[in-house]
């Protein structure tokens, strides 16, 4: 029975989560840190930095990759389809209705002020987002090194954000090489 608890809890989490933030998959990893890091000690800091390190990775949409390897750690399998379920839920639900109501809604005039106000507070919650982040994604100096480097790419160029991530793995597995080979000895 606990574990039917703790799926439902996953799932009640990952949909309020869903339901009530904007600004995309950034934002909603604040929520995540939040929710299970701080309010219920279900995962580490370090957890959802290689989480969101592997998410952003991997194809498809990123927070729901996030959010299946956020529900996997806590309950497996069964947590992971719960924790994807229930974050999808509310977006598929606004989808829907949107979709629906599209053409009342696309001149409506305060349905686009409500959207210049929500958009307005998408940028600080994804900085709140990469400062929480930072402590435990950028410990040595080649870390910073490697973030300010691809920041000015991906600012002030189009280049391929996959390529990216790419050739940081790479310049990681090159510079930390040492480091890696004094762990396993």
């Amino acid at each position: 029975m606990e574990r039917w608890k703790r799926l439902w809890v996953i799932f009640i989490v990952m949909a309020k989560i869903g339901l009530f933030t904007f600004g995309g998959g950034w934002s909603i990893i604040v929520q995540i840190q939040n929710e299970f890091v701080e309010k219920r000690g279900w995962m580490t800091e370090e957890q959802i930095v290689d989480y969101m390190s592997l998410a952003k990775s991997f194809p498809g949409i990123m927070i729901i990759n996030m959010s299946v390897f956020c529900g996997y750690t806590m309950c497996g399998i069964t947590g992971a389809f719960a924790a994807a379920i229930g974050l999808s839920l509310p977006a598929l639900g606004a989808i829907a209705l949107v979709t629906y109501f599209y053409n009342s809604l696309k001149t409506n005039v305060f349905v686009a002020k409500i959207l210049n106000g929500v958009r307005s507070v998408v940028i600080p919650i994804i900085l709140s987002a990469a400062v929480k982040l930072k402590k435990t994604a950028l410990k040595e100096v080649p870390a910073y090194v490697i973030a300010a480097i691809t920041f000015v790419v991906c600012a002030l160029s189009s280049f391929n954000k996959a390529v990216i991530v790419l050739i940081a793995l790479v310049a990681g597995l090159l510079i930390w090489r040492g480091g890696i080979e004094d762990d396993l000895s």
